[in-house]
């Protein structure tokens, strides 16, 4: 194992340069573990959740969506950003009805990763559902989306081809396939 000690860094002063609806950005100045100092500017993030529904008959559904700063489509696991104070799971069932029009009767949790660590603060929050109903699609004013239903292996197939390149995507399939395996 390491010694955490050995690698910590410790804040010196922190500044906040941007705060904006979603994301606010800080420039630090830390001391290194070698007594030195060093800026590091980073995104405070307030979390998200993603999650993997699983049909009765292995299907699963991805959304299409426009990413603006990507400038193109990407196929993504229903997800979106915790409100303040709100738990991942409330987060998680709110989402799959907004953007899918589905309903789970069932919640596995798969496990939380950090998608950014370099550069942000965010965690993504992951969930298969299961026992799934359809209801309407409910999406944000703002928000542009289009679900699709898929053979969940078909999914993992298109993340290994590349086609799925969204990181929260590619890691709540991978994810979730492991967790099917085990179960």
């Amino acid at each position: 194992m390491i010694d955490s000690d050995k690698l910590t860094e410790e804040t010196k002063s922190s500044k906040e340069i941007y705060n904006g609806d979603l994301l606010h950005v800080f420039r630090d100045e830390v001391t290194l573990p070698d007594g030195s100092n060093s800026v590091r500017e980073w995104i405070k993030h307030p979390g998200a959740t993603a999650i993997v529904p699983i049909f009765k008959n292995g299907d699963t559904m991805l959304i299409g969506q426009y990413r603006y700063p990507c400038k193109k489509v990407f196929y993504e696991v229903p997800a979106g950003k915790l409100d303040p104070g709100e738990d991942p799971l409330t987060t998680g069932k709110r989402e799959l009805t907004e953007e899918t029009g589905l309903v789970a009767k069932k919640w596995h949790e798969i496990g939380p990763f950090y998608p950014c660590i370099g550069y942000s603060d965010e965690v993504i929050y992951v969930y298969a559902a299961t026992e799934i109903e359809e209801t309407e699609i409910n999406v944000d004013d703002d928000e542009f989306v289009e679900p699709f239903r898929l053979p969940f292996e078909k999914a993992i197939e298109m993340v290994h081809s590349g086609e799925i390149s969204d990181g929260k995507t590619v890691i709540s399939l991978l994810r979730t396939e492991h967790w099917l395996k085990k179960k």
